[in-house]
């Protein structure tokens, strides 16, 4: 079986967005237990100039989702709106990021090798195949973000471990 663009992107995307909707969940959870004020846990952040919690989940639904829009489009510009400022608009956003990357054609995926593309911010331009800009900038990207909200959560004091970020494994059936 050959190994796809596709198999290297999506099934782990949607593993990750699946276990950083739970870790809102726990998020939630850790705040009506202990009183803290979901504004202030959505506004956490590991250090003063890093972004905060509620940046950090966003993100992960812009460098899956969206960077696949960018791959169609031909450019991938970061979207600077501001994060959703809740738990339950986080879930939805990473809820819309699923279902779109769940209803998204192998053979689009796939389709993209050797499309060129490139990531704009401002002046910056950078050029890259498709495969080169979702395996080098966006899944990194995706990653990064995704650890860092858990990262926050931990340093918060909610009691999550390893396996809260692994989320539910793609393991092998009969």
């Amino acid at each position: 079986m050959a190994f796809s663009l596709y198999d290297a992107i999506i099934p782990g995307n949607l593993q990750i967005i699946g276990s950083v909707d739970a870790l809102v969940d726990k998020a939630g959870a850790f705040c009506g237990e202990s009183g803290r004020m979901e504004e202030d846990f959505i506004q956490a952040r590991l250090i003063d100039d890093m972004l905060p919690f509620a940046y950090q989940v966003k993100a992960v639904a812009e460098h899956s989702l969206g960077a696949i829009e960018g791959v169609r489009a031909g450019n991938y510009t970061p979207d600077t709106s501001a994060p959703p400022d809740s738990f339950a608009a986080l879930k939805a956003k990473l809820a819309a990021a699923a279902e779109a990357l769940e209803g998204i054609d192998r053979a689009e995926v796939d389709g993209f090798v050797g499309q060129d593309m490139q990531f704009s911010f401002g002046e910056m331009v950078i050029p890259f195949t498709a495969e080169n800009f979702l395996l080098s900038f966006a899944q990194p990207n995706f990653y990064f973000h995704a650890t860092t909200a858990y990262d926050i959560m931990r340093a918060e004091g909610v009691s999550i471990g390893k396996r809260d970020f692994l989320g539910q494994l793609r393991i092998k059936t009969a």
